[in-house]
């Protein structure tokens, strides 16, 4: 079976940067699963793999449009201390979920300058080139509530109500 849409795949793959320094690699933990055509991975990397069969590798590098998007300048924010109170004071590298008009969004601390911190709310690999080194490990057709639901499922459910 070679991948195609409303297919689960487990891979293992490794992500480097423009520069080849790894980012993030799951050699050391259980393969990634997704369900293919359901927007679980990166437009790149899910064109990238259709069609291919259980034991291929796939090296793939993605362009930040195909990936994580361009950066945004718009969503680094100078954002006064005051407006967090007394007790939750933002120090560099803190993530919280920022309430904004279009819903809400994951913003890191980058900076704190004075009595300002500086918020960004782009991804953390926004505006990068990325590569995939991927080896396919299965392939398995989605189960309607795999499809129904837009992800797969270990054995005995994905553990949450939809």
């Amino acid at each position: 079976m070679s991948i195609a849409i409303k297919s689960v795949v487990s891979m293992h793959y490794t992500l480097t940067d423009e520069h080849g320094e790894e980012i993030d690699a799951s050699t050391e933990h259980e393969p990634l699963v997704y369900l293919h055509g359901a927007g679980n991975i990166i437009k790149g990397l899910e064109l990238a793999l259709l069609g291919k069969d259980v034991g291929d590798r796939v090296q793939v590098t993605i362009a930040p449009e195909d990936g994580y998007g361009e950066f945004i300048n718009e969503l680094v924010q100078h954002v006064p201390l005051s407006v967090f109170g007394d007790e939750d004071k933002p120090e560099v590298g803190m993530r919280f979920t920022a309430e904004t008009e279009n819903g809400p969004l994951s913003v890191l601390v980058t900076a704190i300058d004075g009595d300002q911190a500086i918020l960004n709310g782009n991804h953390p690999l926004a505006g990068k080139t990325i590569t995939f080194d991927v080896t396919i490990d299965s392939i398995r057709e989605a189960t309607a509530e795999e499809l129904a639901h837009g992800h797969p499922h270990s054995t005995g459910g994905c553990g949450h109500h939809h």
